[in-house]
């Protein structure tokens, strides 16, 4: 399964926006989904307890503390979307329900690449109706179309294990604002990788390994 990197500075009391500097090759790179309010994700999970992870805690890359998302709903809203083998998608010719509010709580972190899903993007998974916000990063995750939803326990992610969802994106997060804290960090390979899609250079992107 794909993990979540983020480093937890406790020496400063601070995240930093850098993970560990391995050296095995990056993941194939993906041609980016199109940047549209409903998408067909693949996700999978990660939580703070898995061996690799246990050094940076229950941290995120942003600096703040990884949360679960609010338990799954089975009510879905029957005026915008419809049941299809691959999970959900918005019904034709039905007039769309005003913007969907973010809930004050429940909001679960996600990782993902940051030059597709910008930090503070926060979607929902239409199956059951959780939310996330993107506030992780992950080696595994670069280039790809994959989001890491984050589970507090290691029976949690197991139970999700992988699959493909629809979700809808509720609000994205600033390309430009990812840039910038993305940028003083490149030295690592994923990042770099982010940082070069980010800057509109998919080739290099894509050539990167």
């Amino acid at each position: 399964m794909v993990r979540a990197l983020s480093v937890f500075c406790a020496g400063a009391c601070a995240v930093l926006l850098a993970a560990c500097g391995t050296t095995h090759p990056l993941p194939p790179y993906e041609t980016p989904l199109a940047h549209t309010q409903f998408q067909n994700v693949r996700t999978t999970a990660y939580t703070h307890t898995e061996a690799d992870h246990v050094e940076y805690g229950n941290h995120n890359a942003l600096g703040g503390i990884l949360h679960a998302a609010a338990p799954a709903s089975d009510t879905i809203n029957p005026r915008t979307e419809e049941s299809t083998e691959g999970g959900f998608r918005p019904v034709a010719n039905v007039r769309p329900e005003p913007a969907p509010t973010i809930p004050a709580g429940g909001v679960g972190s996600a990782a993902a690449d940051w030059s597709r899903w910008p930090a503070g993007t926060v979607f929902r998974v239409a199956a059951t109706g959780q939310v996330y916000q993107v506030d992780d990063y992950g080696w595994a995750l670069a280039g790809r179309n994959t989001i890491d939803l984050y589970q507090p326990t290691r029976a949690a992610m197991n139970v999700w294990g992988t699959r493909q969802v629809e979700i809808e994106i509720l609000r994205w997060g600033d390309p430009a604002e990812s840039l910038r804290m993305l940028r003083r960090h490149q030295e690592y390979r994923h990042i770099h990788r982010m940082v070069l899609e980010l800057e509109g250079k998919p080739r290099a992107a894509a050539a990167l390994d």
